[in-house]
């Protein structure tokens, strides 16, 4: 017979005449005449008719109709069988005579095996979505019309639920069992469907097979609790499925009814959750998802529940605390939530916000945990983004909230009067200035003096801004920061420093370095008032940026001793690095304007001069005048004049100006400069790469202090992007890359310094000269290129198998870097072997870096360095 009789017998007895319901019904017309009783030849058959049904779509010939692949194929099978099954359950239950389980045996075997064999074959999904439409309308079978909530005797009385009861523990198979519930987890959160309708779908379906069989507890408390990462609403639905044990909004949930796992559960999930090496080794998602676990158990926990499990409260303690250290926001997020809820708790009428960002409604899915977000994860950590100081908006918001957590005892009156923002704008306030100019003499005659607003006092309060003391020399300024019994002065010494420093006075070059000193020893948390700490941080920052800019080798001399100097902590250091950043970015952008160069007459104008044609010429000439062009600067001692010449009587064609002189004068243009650190590279980076893995009284970048060793990183990358494509890169780049590629920094355990190491070797990429590149494999330099090579290699394992996301996207993104330095350095290559072809011959060290040619793709070209 032919093949395409074939396919369209197969679609003709299979899908048009449903002939899988067929199958379905001859099991259950056996199971009348055989008692129900499944013997092993009987087991063996049905396995075998259910692997050579769903082996169909893969024998199907190529050009086969579209009926036999595999999505549509599939969706027909499984659409017959759930309605024959669903058939065949409500002929058994009518039927006395037979035991209803036995009577369905051989139906649960034949649709168990064709739906495990459909979710192996990668049909999971087509399978969820035909099956979560037909217990959805099971269950509304179930609900009388008059009753608006489910109960479990409402469904166990309906006949077709004795196959919904049966039909996940009839696949037999647990990897398609939990691929199966993973998927229907997804598809419901997609639907956007209430929690009660999920519990109890969850409930018909896996309620008989998780009371008895120990796996299919362990698939929902440990891996979809532990190991899986869903988005919140699954969360919710997971927790109170398998953990609380009973619907949302119940009367049991309102009583507070406690399983007996439900302690476990929480005990497994805050003792894998305390630890350091969670918080490095997983993903941020998976934190994101077991902390808001934690969440959800302690808002249905009691203080007195709290307080019977010292285990989990002395967990959650520590978990916050190893949090708090991070330096990534994301995860002293999840700190501050769960310090929120545990307060909560505990002491319901002081709740403890450890974030100005806070609210009383914790929202546990942290950016990352929504239904969108969990296939394709973003992030709103940004590594290497310069340490700013808030905007004064913000700053005055986060004092309101401060002011707001701590002053909790004041009356709502209150609180509304101190969140009242008086700011106004600047352009308002010289907009009413001049209105009221305008208008005042018209105003002043409708005054009524008899009224009450009249009679209110004038604001004479003390303005203390005219009694500060004014600063002019920089000696007095490093006194008064030393100085801090005077608080007004050190105030007043924090708001004059920027301007007087880039004033740049005489005395800045000796006096630079004392300034520097006190400036990153003074506590502005002991000057400002409370709620204006950015604002000094803010004031004293920018000093020593400007500090650094006009003065930069005495400035550095100093920061970079204090940088590793037991006299200071970790804000501190901190402090150095942050102004070294934005300091070497300033003096990348800095722009000279050079005036411009006017060539004046050297003899007076008084005077006639020798040098100036003489004013003789046609009737209607105008005077000469003096202009310059570019050109050398021999030229620029001669001088060129011209002038209007009128037409000659009966010329159509108008006259031309007539030049005098000897040469053109150079053209004044304005010269900038763009670029002033790398004259500064090696002074901002050499001294602070010495010494950096040393353990000295106070610091310990490699283990304890990695929130400095990351920002001193980050801040050596932004020194190499700022020198790009000059020749102090290519001088500084091998040292540097020694650096970052130890094992001890390159394989840190925090995900906060990798992914410093790969914003930093993606700077080099960026700074160092193709062209220098190519002369560097020319000339056999194994320095440059055993590090460019690492690179290349240590950006590929951590894209692979980092488990923190954010670096997998930063080292992708430097492997780009990489081919596009790769592509660049082989056209100089390239242009360096046609130069030399004629002459000498490339060393053998060329040898292993295979060239692109013309004829080859871009995307072919490998480099091996």
């Amino acid at each position: 017979m032919d093949i395409k009789y074939l396919d369209l017998l197969l679609i003709l007895c299979l899908l048009e005449n449903k002939g899988v319901g067929q199958i379905v019904a001859e099991f259950m017309f056996l199971n009348k005449h055989n008692d129900g009783v499944l013997n092993p030849d009987r087991t063996t058959f049905i396995s075998r008719l259910a692997q050579l049904l769903a082996s169909v779509p893969d024998k199907a010939r190529m050009g086969a109709s579209s009926a036999l692949t595999a999505s549509s194929f599939f969706k027909s099978v499984v659409s017959q069988l759930l309605v024959r099954a669903e058939e065949a359950a409500i002929e058994s239950s009518a039927n006395k005579e037979f035991n209803e389980q036995d009577a369905l045996s051989s139906v649960l075997l034949f649709v168990g095996e064709v739906l495990s064999r459909v979710s192996r074959r990668g049909s999971t999904g087509i399978l969820v979505a035909e099956l979560i439409p037909m217990i959805r309308n099971h269950l509304q079978r179930c609900v009388a019309p008059d009753c608006k909530t489910i109960i479990p005797d409402m469904i166990k009385h309906v006949p077709q639920s004795q196959f919904w009861f049966n039909v996940v523990e009839a696949l037999r198979d647990q990897h398609s069992i939990e691929r199966l519930t993973e998927e229907m987890l997804r598809q419901l959160a997609s639907h956007h469907l209430n929690d009660e309708e999920v519990y109890w779908i969850l409930w018909t379906l896996f309620n008989q097979s998780i009371m008895h069989i120990a796996v299919m507890r362990a698939m929902f408390i440990d891996k979809f609790l532990l190991w899986k990462t869903f988005p919140l609403c699954c969360l919710r639905w997971i927790l109170h499925y398998a953990v609380f044990e009973f619907p949302p909004n119940s009367v049991a949930e309102a009583q507070m009814r406690r399983p007996s796992n439900f302690l476990v559960t929480l005990q497994s999930l805050v003792t894998v959750w305390s630890k350091k090496e969670f918080v490095q080794s997983y993903s941020v998602e998976q934190q994101a998802y077991i902390t808001a676990a934690i969440g959800l158990c302690l808002e249905n926990m009691s203080k007195e529940e709290l307080e019977m499990n010292r285990d989990v409260l002395n967990c959650i303690l520590q978990g916050v605390s190893c949090r708090l250290e991070s330096p990534i926001d994301l995860v002293r997020k999840m700190a501050s939530a769960v310090a929120l809820t545990f307060s909560k708790v505990v002491d319901p009428k002081n709740p403890l916000y450890l974030d100005d960002d806070c609210s009383e409604n914790v929202d546990w899915e942290f950016g990352v945990l929504s239904p969108k977000e969990i296939t394709a994860p973003s992030h709103d950590v940004e590594f290497g983004s310069k340490s700013k100081p808030c905007p004064r908006k913000n700053r005055k918001h986060a004092g309101d909230k401060k002011g707001k957590t701590i002053k909790h005892d004041i009356s709502d009156n209150r609180v509304k009067i101190v969140e009242i923002k008086s700011k106004l704008d600047s352009d308002e306030m010289s907009g009413a200035a001049i209105n009221f100019e305008e208008h005042y003499d018209e105003e002043s005659i409708n005054i009524d003096a008899s009224s009450d607003s009249s009679l209110e006092p004038y604001d004479l309060s003390d303005d203390d801004t005219d009694l500060q003391k004014t600063f002019t020399h920089l000696s007095d300024l490093a006194a008064a920061l030393r100085k801090p019994d005077d608080l007004d002065g050190v105030e007043s010494a924090l708001s004059s420093a920027e301007k007087l420093v880039r004033a740049s006075p005489d005395e800045l070059r000796h006096c630079s370095g004392d300034l520097v000193q006190a400036l990153v020893h003074v506590r502005c948390s002991d000057v400002a008032m409370e709620g204006e700490e950015d604002s000094a941080e803010e004031k004293r920052q920018k000093a020593l940026v400007a500090l650094l800019v006009t003065s930069p080798f005495e400035s550095l001399d100093v920061l970079t001793k204090l940088l590793y100097s037991s006299s200071v902590d970790t804000s501190q250091r901190i402090l150095v690095i942050d102004v070294m950043t934005e300091a070497a970015q300033e003096l990348a952008e800095t722009k000279i304007v050079k005036s411009e160069q006017r060539h004046g007459n050297l003899i007076s104008d008084t005077s006639p001069s020798w040098l100036v044609p003489r004013d003789s010429g046609p009737v209607g000439a105008s005077p000469w005048r003096e202009v310059s062009e570019a050109g050398s600067l021999l030229k620029n001692w001669s001088h060129r004049y011209e002038r209007e010449v009128p037409s000659r009587p009966g010329q159509v064609k108008s006259g031309k100006s007539r030049k005098w002189g000897l040469g053109k004068a150079k053209d004044s243009q304005v010269e900038r400069s763009k670029n002033r650190f790398p004259l500064y590279a090696a002074a901002f980076m050499l001294p602070v790469m010495e010494g950096y893995d040393k353990r000295r009284h106070g610091v310990d970048l490699l283990n304890r202090d990695f929130v400095v060793l990351g920002k001193l990183i980050y801040m050596l990358g932004v020194c190499m992007k700022c020198m790009a494509m000059h020749p102090e890169a290519s001088a500084i780049a091998p040292a540097f890359l020694d650096m970052i590629r130890a094992r001890e920094v390159s394989q840190h355990a925090e995900a906060y310094v990798r992914r410093s190491v790969l914003f930093a070797a993606s700077c080099v990429l960026i700074a160092l000269h193709p062209s220098y590149v190519a002369s560097v494999l020319i000339e056999g330099n194994q320095d440059i290129s055993t590090g460019l090579e690492w690179i290349r290699t240590w950006a590929l394992r951590i894209a692979e198998a980092d488990p923190d996301t954010e670096c997998t996207s930063m080292a992708m993104n430097c492997l780009r870097l990489h081919s596009e330095m790769v592509l660049q350095t082989s056209r100089a290559l390239e242009s360096a072997e046609h130069s030399k072809a004629g002459t000498r011959a490339l060393p053998s060290k060329l040898d292993n870096i295979i060239i692109p040619f013309a004829n080859m793709i871009l995307s072919d070209v490998v480099l091996k360095l």
